[in-house]
């Protein structure tokens, strides 16, 4: 990670909140995991690039990040809950979501999991009271069961690619290649006892579609974010080192508290 301190930050014009949302929210919603069923035109609304309200409304239909969004906005002080900076602390992680409180969190987990989670509600109790915040990784690591299905040795394997590629991860551009993207990133691995970084890989990753993307182009250097098979964003330094510092946060409270014992909440959130 030299050069995170050694080289300059890309220089890019932000996009707006919405689009942002949506280079984060397409890839699952590809597999048909979340938000609306037509995918095709989510990926359609987000390539024009304009903060519009079909954008808008699709992106809520997310109806597992749209609650964590209008938390951190709340906790803000602010009205939108898709402004770029609450899309951002969500997806990538950024100093504003040390401003919202733990009683919040809570209270945002208590409304929405308490029944729906039975007995598996004191893991989610747990992980906000040890440092949760509402960051993506907390939700893969915490809120869906796939940590909990590590310890179940038919199923680690699955259970531990779906954490990789669910999470928001980062990686340095090798190639452009076409369509496609050579980066050199860090896996997640699974001993049997932890969930921790291994050592670095090469993956290829998906930027367009003939040609049409949901982001600016990427070149050789650059860092970038990737949620399943696909690549998001380009990252300047300082969210590199916050993307992998509430990544390990979370990462640190699913070991210490052994959440890889037992499923932690429910699948579909």
């Amino acid at each position: 990670m030299a050069d995170l301190l050694t080289s300059r930050p890309p220089g890019r014009t932000p996009v707006s909140g919405p689009v942002l949302f949506a280079r984060y929210a397409f890839p699952p919603n590809s597999h048909g995991y979340c938000g609306p069923n037509d995918h095709q035109s989510f990926f359609e609304h987000g390539v024009t690039g304009k903060d519009e309200r079909g954008l808008r409304a699709l992106s809520q239909q997310f109806a597992g990040a749209w609650p964590y969004l209008q938390l951190i906005a709340a906790e803000l002080g602010l009205d939108d809950p898709l402004d770029r900076r609450v899309v951002d602390a969500y997806w990538v992680g950024n100093s504003r979501l040390n401003q919202v409180s733990t009683r919040a969190i809570g209270n945002s987990m208590e409304e929405r999991f308490r029944y729906r989670a039975g007995p598996g509600f004191s893991a989610l109790t747990e992980s906000v009271v040890a440092g949760g915040v509402p960051h993506h990784s907390f939700v893969v690591f915490c809120i869906y069961p796939w940590t909990g299905l590590l310890s179940d040795g038919r199923k680690a394997a699955h259970a531990l690619t779906v954490l990789d590629q669910c999470r928001i991860r980062w990686g340095k551009v090798l190639a452009v290649q076409g369509d496609q993207v050579v980066v050199e990133s860090t896996p997640l691995v699974w001993d049997g006892r932890t969930l921790a970084f291994g050592d670095l890989m090469t993956e290829t990753v998906q930027r367009s579609v003939d040609g049409t993307s949901l982001m600016d182009d990427v070149t050789e250097g650059d860092w970038v974010s990737m949620h399943w098979e696909w690549v998001c964003d380009v990252l300047s330094y300082r969210q590199v080192r916050y993307l992998r510092d509430f990544t390990a946060r979370h990462l640190r409270i699913v070991n210490e508290g052994n959440l890889h014992k037992g499923p932690a909440a429910l699948l579909g959130t």
